[in-house]
């Protein structure tokens, strides 16, 4: 482990006043939403939404990192450019998802655990390669009765530890994502909660599996109601709850802090990242990690006319430079 390397890339992914975004998606995931769109489900369409996200001009103002799936990062241009080497040339840093998804706890359990770690260190060598400085793994969370259990919050808690472990023995920045998912009724009471909960038991297996925590970035949900309760909570409470909970269940000492958007629309998810900023400066870098409340307006205008790359690259654009001011406390 060279920790020169992994706090150089941090410092990089978190550089004020840019975020990291997420097109991760898995194609189960990617065509899902094609065909909410009506766009047809096809290999070559996945390349030409990805492409149109990557070759954006002026993106490299407002992100600093893209996080890609398996298949996109061995994807080409129409040009015959692999995606890696557009993002290099526009000094924006490569990050992969090196989850394989989620599976059952245990029989009988709505609870999730996530799988991948088999083969995971020959997995990340093999995006070294192909040009990855960071990576990502997600573990999800659900509220609900009796759940989450212990049991299924250590069992996430300690893969995800391992993932950090191994990314950090080759150099690879881990993105830590334990989200707390927005789906049921539960109060923004209960969500911060089980957040705080959920962050002391990860930052003790980590601790456990001596990672390096000034090279690991949090990819955190913010602290809000479910997305089925009433009332909903209101923008400077979902700051004030959020920054509480980091504040007091975060070590002062990781390399930062980026938020998943995680079922909020677009606007919510921009304005409560200002608001975060407008309490004050925190104690460590905090920005976005934004998919779909990037993604989605470049989305339906690619499903509408996927001739018009210019209308959906502007789309792009403007939502990552919104989210961009809102990470420093700058959007009106």
């Amino acid at each position: 482990m060279d920790t020169h390397i992994l706090l150089e890339t941090v410092k990089q992914l978190v550089s004020k006043p840019k975020g990291i975004l997420a097109i991760d998606e898995s194609i189960t995931t990617c065509d899902a939403r094609f065909e909410k769109l009506g766009i047809e489900k096809t290999e070559e369409n996945r390349r030409l939404y990805r492409q149109i996200l990557i070759t954006t001009p002026g993106i490299e103002q407002f992100v600093s990192g893209y996080i890609l799936f398996d298949e996109t990062i061995k994807q080409k241009s129409d040009a015959g450019w692999v995606f890696p080497e557009i993002l290099k040339e526009k000094k924006i840093l490569i990050g992969i998802k090196v989850d394989k998804g989620l599976k059952d706890f245990s029989q009988n359990s709505p609870e999730k655990i996530t799988d991948g770690l088999n083969g995971l260190q020959e997995r990340i060598q093999e995006y070294k390669k192909l040009g990855a400085t960071f990576a990502k793994w997600r573990g999800v969370v659900t509220i609900g009765e009796g759940i989450p259990t212990d049991e299924c919050l250590i069992a996430n808690a300690q893969s995800l530890a391992q993932y950090a472990k191994i990314c950090q023995m080759e150099n690879i920045v881990p993105i830590v994502e334990p989200e707390v998912l927005i789906d049921g009724d539960h109060s923004i009471e209960k969500c911060f909660e089980v957040t705080a909960h959920n962050l002391d038991i990860l930052f003790a297996e980590l601790r456990n599996h001596e990672v390096f925590i000034p090279g690991i970035i949090l990819k955190t949900s913010m602290v809000l109601a479910g997305s089925d309760h009433t009332p909903q909570s209101v923008v400077h409470e979902v700051a004030e709850q959020t920054l509480k909970c980091l504040l007091e269940h975060v070590p002062a000492n990781i390399g930062g802090i980026v938020f998943l958007s995680g079922g909020q629309d677009d606007e919510k998810a921009l304005l409560h990242l200002q608001a975060i900023h407008e309490i004050g400066e925190p104690i460590w870098p905090v920005t976005f990690s934004y998919g779909r409340a990037i993604q989605n307006n470049a989305l339906e205008s690619f499903a509408k006319k996927p001739q018009d790359v210019i209308m959906a690259q502007k789309l792009l654009l403007e939502r990552a430079q919104k989210n961009s001011l809102a990470s420093i406390g700058q959007y009106k």
